[in-house]
């Protein structure tokens, strides 16, 4: 199952969260989002003003995290810095979920809060993606994670942070698809997706979106172009 490479650039959300990311770094992801044509660039909060300078004019979406990369920071917390990031441009708002809340059966809560998150997105046309971190989760608690987001109204499901203690598996997008694709949401493999050949076996798994540093090498390996650096 291959891919046009600019049906895949336009896939994936180019992404820099380190914390030691500089102003420097995240103009450089900005470039090559737009000489590739990726679908978002995906930086932390304190960036999202420069990102919109960087791409006015751009189609490159503008994608930021809340709550990240813990999600234990209350909903009152993720409210007020979605608001922020809202307000300074943020076009797609990847939020991470109570993890704890939703292990210890918590779920009225965890949907209050993805559904107040989503609502803020929601009323400034902006996308709500939620972050489960799939690897801190048991088989049944990934399902009713996932259902918790269809009941909220988020737009997509994610699979991990990528400073979680794992990234995205096939496994996993396969079972997130089978829950939430059926209702119009979209799934988000994020974490340890480094190559061509893991970005094909994620779409073929379900995924929508491709959450990816590495998305530069990717598309040079989607082109032929093996053996140059990506991001």
């Amino acid at each position: 199952m291959e891919h046009d490479w600019r049906e895949l650039a336009a896939k994936i959300d180019h992404t820099n969260l380190k914390p030691e990311a500089t102003p420097e770094d995240i103009i450089r992801l900005c470039q090559e989002a737009k000489t590739y044509g990726f679908a978002a660039v995906c930086v932390n909060p304190v960036y999202v003003p420069l990102v919109q300078e960087e791409l006015d004019g751009s189609a490159v979406r503008i994608c930021t995290v809340v709550g990240f990369p813990l999600g234990a920071n209350g909903k009152v917390a993720k409210c007020a810095e979605a608001e922020w990031v809202l307000a300074e441009g943020a076009q797609e708002v990847d939020m991470v979920i109570h993890v704890g809340g939703l292990k210890s059966g918590d779920w009225k809560a965890v949907q209050e809060e993805v559904q107040a998150v989503t609502e803020l997105c929601h009323k400034k046309g902006a996308l709500c993606k939620v972050i489960l971190e799939m690897a801190l989760l048991t088989d049944e608690e990934k399902r009713r994670g996932c259902e918790l987001c269809v009941e909220a109204g988020a737009d997509f499901v994610k699979t991990s942070t990528g400073f979680g203690p794992g990234g995205a598996t096939v496994e996993d997008v396969r079972l997130m698809a089978s829950i939430v694709r059926p209702h119009g949401l979209g799934v988000k493999a994020a974490g340890g997706i480094r190559s061509y050949a893991d970005a094909l076996s994620m779409l073929a798994a379900g995924a929508t979106r491709i959450g990816a540093s590495a998305g530069v090498r990717i598309i040079q390996e989607a082109r032929g172009q093996k053996g140059k650096d990506g991001a």
